[in-house]
């Protein structure tokens, strides 16, 4: 479950200056600039009932340090995840959870440390740097701002708004936008629930996908309003999340990051159908009294996390049931399934926490496959649970997290990693993330509905980082076999305590991730070894208590070389390869912003007129103010085989792609010497010589450059 989007994170940062940074136990090390420390930690350990369940790379050893500069992560490609388009959502990171399953995977590339650095945008507009960040179709970063929500360029060295909208400004004030369950539409328009319980459509580019320097509001509804006249009785919850399904109608949840069953209060799951919205849109007036259906909760019963949305429905978790849900001219609950819960978890006389968990019923988004309905239930020890998609039947479950040093509970309260490997086997990531909850949620007047940090967070975890939080990291694997299904524990880390939202990158084959090193302190960006567990790659942050993540997500984009993580330091870092120089100019550095490597199908390829079998990523770069003739070098290290049986090829402006003669370019070491034979994980590069205005110049500006190519055999 994605927490907090808007804060008053400077009110207590500024009071945590007063409190004793030396509770840990640690001492952190000196301040020092962010570094690469590419040497691992101690690998996952076993929880598999026997060493053959374990992959044979699997163990407790520690992978050698290597040259800081030149070491690269070998590519481990998986497929790519299985995950039914949602014609109604933007073709992007549509939403916090990446997709409308909520996988929080991605099939673009991501870094793998090839001569790795962190470059920041500094903020000085916001409270905090960007804690919620989703991408539209352009590749526009949306991202909250003072209450409302904007375009933001997230890579410049100062945060700069290119257009937005205040609810202050343009629209009366008196709400907020809820930025933790806003998503991106198929058309690009923001859509976004509100803390006055309305939901919003904001037209925030033209048809040509530039900025518009303010947002139009295109709708606006009053979701509470109207699901009080369906119901015919007044809502004592709020409005928490809202998603299209996959016939455009728009579902909502009512109830709070923490919902009493005891407390009564009343919710609703419901939707608005698709034809309403349409009518709105088209400037036409929509009788939402015949457009608005609810389903009735049970007093006391309320959502705490997002919706997820298939082919098949609207999947929503509420403290005490999971529901699939269908528009049938009415809501058609085609099943609802119970699952356990022991209430609230909070730090008891012996637990070296002070905070809790988050949820009263389980705490994970629920994510999807085609198949299967997977989440945690807040037992005691915690559960993943699967759920057949057609009936809500329980097919697996087993305990999760479960083998904790002792003074530690468990609460997963982030949303889970969910990957289908489209063989059978579906792959999930659980983390604990018990203590950073706010004691002060069991408050009777405390309204969990408020997205803030100061409502929801433990002061202790705000303060004094991750020793503050339980550790635990998980994978777990949801096998298919001939009598149902099975579940099995890959990999178990103890020795993580993980608060942002996890990231699987399907392209390279890896986990991406921010934690904090106990030992010394350090925030650092962490990178696991999806089959084993293993950490292969760390670099240093800071040693601040103020570099904390809050529990945000990891943000990916669609660059292929760009990992997002916000702080709590007016910093929004950025994890970057410099995959590509210029050989000939080393003084000059690309900017990497203006650089991608992107994933290219075979059918695309072949679509777009390449002949043979794909052996590369795609390159793309602009290069400014070059010399008339440039050499471009492009690293990599996933080739293998005879560079003699190597073609590449380049992107024309019609589209096309167009063999590159062999004159032109080569596969050199990182030397910059020729080689024969290429070995998988080796670090090579692809250097091009190019010209302004030149056959593989894709760009009509004088002194500038623009290629785009990929290797095949």
């Amino acid at each position: 479950m994605e927490k907090v989007l808007r804060s008053a994170l400077l009110l207590l940062l500024a009071a945590a200056l007063c409190l004793s940074m030396a509770a840990c136990t640690q001492t952190p090390a000196e301040s020092s600039p962010a570094s690469e420390t590419q040497t691992p930690e101690t690998a996952a350990s076993e929880k598999a009932s026997t060493e053959d369940d374990m992959p044979e790379d699997a163990g407790t050893g520690e992978t050698p340090a290597s040259d800081a500069l030149s070491s690269a992560l070998p590519v481990k490609t998986l497929r790519a995840k299985r995950v039914d388009e949602n014609p109604y959502m933007a073709k992007s990171d549509a939403n916090i959870h990446h997709d409308g399953y909520n996988t929080d995977s991605t099939d673009e590339v991501l870094p793998l440390g090839i001569y790795p650095e962190i470059n920041v945008s500094y903020e000085k507009t916001n409270a905090n740097a960007s804690p919620a960040i989703y991408f539209d179709s352009y590749g526009h970063a949306v991202v909250p701002l003072l209450g409302g929500i904007a375009i933001r360029d997230l890579n410049a060295e100062e945060t700069k708004t290119l257009g937005y909208f205040s609810p202050k400004q343009h629209d009366g004030g008196g709400y907020v936008i809820q930025s933790s369950y806003t998503f991106l539409d198929s058309e690009n328009r923001i859509v976004c629930p509100t803390s006055n319980n309305h939901v919003l459509m904001l037209r925030a580019t033209d048809e040509a996908g530039n900025v518009l320097p303010e947002f139009e509001k295109v709708l606006d509804i009053d979701i509470k309003a109207a699901a009080e006249a369906a119901l015919g009785k007044e809502l004592t919850q709020n409005l928490l999340s809202v998603v299209f399904d996959y016939d455009g109608n728009l579902w909502f949840a009512t109830g709070g990051f923490r919902i009493y069953p005891e407390r009564e209060q009343q919710g609703v799951l419901g939707y608005i159908a698709s034809s309403a919205i349409e009518a709105i849109l088209n400037g036409e007036q929509a009788d939402l009294s015949k457009a608005v259906f609810v389903h009735e909760l049970t007093p006391g019963e309320g959502a705490e996390n997002g919706i997820a949305a298939s082919k098949d429905g609207a999947v929503i978790l509420t403290n005490k049931n999971c529901y699939l849900l269908r528009a049938e001219d009415g809501v058609d609950v085609a099943w609802c399934t119970p699952y356990e819960s022991v209430g609230a978890k909070v730090s008891g006389e012996n637990d070296k926490t002070t905070g809790g968990g988050l949820a009263w019923g389980g705490g994970c988004s629920p994510s999807l496959t085609p198949d299967l309905v997977m989440f945690t239930d807040n037992a005691d020890p915690v559960k993943l649970l699967a759920l057949d998609m057609k009936t809500g039947e329980i097919v697996a479950s087993m305990p999760v997290l479960d083998d904790l040093p002792e003074g530690y509970q468990v609460a997963v309260e982030n949303s889970a990693i969910v990957y289908d490997d489209s063989e059978g086997t579906v792959s999930t990531i659980v983390c604990n993330w018990f203590g950073a909850g706010s004691a002060g949620l069991a408050d009777p007047d405390s309204d969990s509905s408020i997205q803030s940090y100061a409502n929801i967070y433990d002061m202790n975890w705000l303060t004094k980082g991750n020793c503050m939080i339980a550790p635990g990291v998980e994978r777990v694997d949801t096998i298919k076999t001939d009598s149902g299904y099975e579940m099995k524990s890959i990999w178990s880390r103890n020795d993580l305590s993980d608060t942002s939202i996890l990231k699987l990158s399907t392209a390279t084959g890896y986990i991406y991730g921010y934690v904090q090193d106990l030992e010394s302190g350090m925030w650092q960006y962490i990178i696991l070894d999806f089959a084993t567990g293993e950490t292969v790659f760390t670099m240093d942050v800071s040693n601040k208590y103020g570099y904390n993540n809050m529990a945000i997500g990891m943000y990916a984009g669609n660059s292929g070389n760009a990992l997002y993580c916000p702080t709590g330091y007016l910093e929004l870092l950025c994890l970057q390869d410099r995959f590509v120089y210029l050989p000939e100019m080393p003084y000059r550095k690309v900017d990497l912003d203006k650089a991608a490597r992107n994933v290219l199908t075979q059918e695309q390829f072949e679509q777009d007129g390449g002949v043979g079998t794909v052996a590369s990523w795609r390159n793309t770069v602009t290069l400014e103010n070059v010399h008339p003739n440039t050499t471009v070098s492009f690293r990599m290290n996933n080739l293998s085989g005879s560079a003699a049986d190597l073609k590449l090829y380049a992107y024309g402006a019609d589209g096309k792609l167009a063999e590159v003669s062999k004159e032109l370019w080569t596969i050199t070491d990182e030397a910059g010497t020729g080689v024969d034979t290429l070995a998988d994980g080796t670090l090579y590069e692809l250097r091009v010589s190019v010209a302004d205005g030149g056959a593989l110049d894709l760009s009509e500006t004088e002194k500038e450059i623009i290629i785009s190519v990929v290797l095949a055999k």
